[in-house]
């Protein structure tokens, strides 16, 4: 069967590199693509936000399976689209992205559902947030409610913080509309974690735990980004934790959409904090995270194609999932000024001297080729994933890899995976 990727970065390389591994594809085509997807996918020559020409390049091409990565387009209809030409594609209807689109229609979700979540109030008037930030006193947490590129969360420990987060979104408008409603929530105390799980609207699995790393610097220190690094599993999610979750957030999740009537074949991400074993959700979003799952995918070992094909027909609770145990852990090498404006177009060396380390997949993902030669191109530029015997071993194997890897200004974490090893 042929198989449509939508994205460019490294989630969508990940996807199309275990795609590429099932018995049943035959040609993969990938909208916009990078140079790494490149390699094992054919391009496609429609812009990745033209939701009908993508359609029809679909029925044209005899795609029988699309899987879409970013958020953007599942919340701009492309789900809807498909099945209105009778595709098959794996994701959220629009109804259903808006639990990622709009981080008050979320909570509101959450609220309604008995989803466990920080008290959160909603604003668009200046004068009145900035009134509610003085009555209720610091640390709290501004979020923009739309789309904001990952960029649209401020952490704010005091109330000055916060009054320059609220102006930024609601004067300044620097998150331009996905900022004219603003979030002012608690701040929760403990350790995050990500829950990536699928469901095909009637049963619902979560994938094997990771953990992400937000911010730029070593011991989370510096802004955030779209992510840094990810190991899985993550310890912080023992069994009991994951009993909790599947109890409390995603048995509740489910139940919800289908008593509001929302066509959900996709992915359901849990961003959740962890206390004293009491976890709380601080978002959703509705497909697989990035880097996220450059460390879980390849730790399955079935066969990802027709887990993707369980979900969009309806048969998820007929479908085994078979994980490798070994851990895996992805440092992202990021370009320099990144998560600012950062430097493009410079030259990579050294792929295929860290692809061919065992137990190594380098995954693109702010990549491009010019004359013959990979160069950088997005903020985030390679995620880098080894597997290993033992969660120490993962983290030596991707740093020898990276250390073959070179382009000027680049720079990454040194301490993915730490924070695993000391609750080990």
């Amino acid at each position: 069967m042929n198989i449509l990727i939508i994205g460019g970065g490294g989630r969508e390389h990940a996807m199309a590199w275990k795609v590429r591994q099932s018995a049943r594809v035959n040609t993969i085509y990938c909208a916009p693509g990078n140079a790494g997807i490149m390699q094992i996918a054919e391009p496609v020559p429609v812009a990745p936000d033209d939701l009908r020409g993508l359609a029809a390049f679909a029925r044209q091409h005899d795609v029988q399976l699309t899987i879409v990565g970013p958020e953007a387009p599942l919340c701009a209809g492309i789900v809807n689209e498909f099945h209105s030409h009778g595709l098959r594609i794996f994701g959220p209807d629009a109804h259903g992205a808006k639990l990622e689109g709009s981080k008050v229609f979320a909570k509101e979700f959450m609220r309604a559902h008995g989803i466990p979540t920080a008290p959160f109030a909603v604003f668009q008037q200046l004068d009145k947030a900035l009134a509610h930030v003085k009555k209720k006193g610091a640390p709290l947490v501004v979020k923009a409610d739309g789309l904001a590129g990952g960029k649209g969360v401020t952490v704010c420990q005091t109330e000055a913080e916060a009054e320059l987060a609220i102006r930024a979104a609601l004067e300044q408008r620097v998150f331009g509309q996905a900022g004219a409603t603003i979030l002012i929530e608690d701040l929760l105390h403990g350790e995050e974690a990500s829950i990536m799980a699928v469901t095909d609207g009637k049963t619902i699995r979560a994938l094997e735990p990771a953990q992400d790393h937000k911010r730029v610097y070593d011991n989370d220190t510096g802004p955030n980004t779209g992510g840094m690094g990810a190991y899985s599993p993550a310890p912080v999610i023992t069994p009991a934790v994951l009993r909790e979750i599947d109890h409390h957030v995603l048995q509740p999740a489910l139940a919800g959409l289908r008593q509001e009537k929302i066509e959900y074949h996709g992915v359901l991400y849990a961003g959740v904090m962890i206390h004293q074993g009491r976890v709380q959700v601080l978002e959703f979003n509705v497909r697989f995270g990035d880097p996220e799952t450059q460390a879980v995918l390849p730790r399955l070992r079935s066969d990802f194609v027709e887990l993707c094909l369980a979900v969009a027909d309806g048969r998820l609770q007929a479908h085994e999932m078979v994980w490798d145990p070994r851990p895996a852990v992805c440092v992202v090498l990021a370009a320099g000024g990144y998560p600012g404006p950062y430097h493009q177009h410079h030259p990579i060396s050294g792929l295929a001297q860290a692809a061919a380390l065992a137990d190594v997949a380098v995954f693109h993902a702010g990549t491009e080729r010019r004359q013959d030669q990979v160069v950088t191109k997005g903020g985030r530029v390679l995620g880098v994933t080894a597997l290993g015997g033992s969660l120490s071993a993962a983290i030596a194997r991707a740093y020898q890899a990276v250390a073959c890897l070179h382009f000027e200004h680049a720079h990454f974490r040194w301490d993915i995976g730490a924070k695993a090893l000391a609750r080990l």
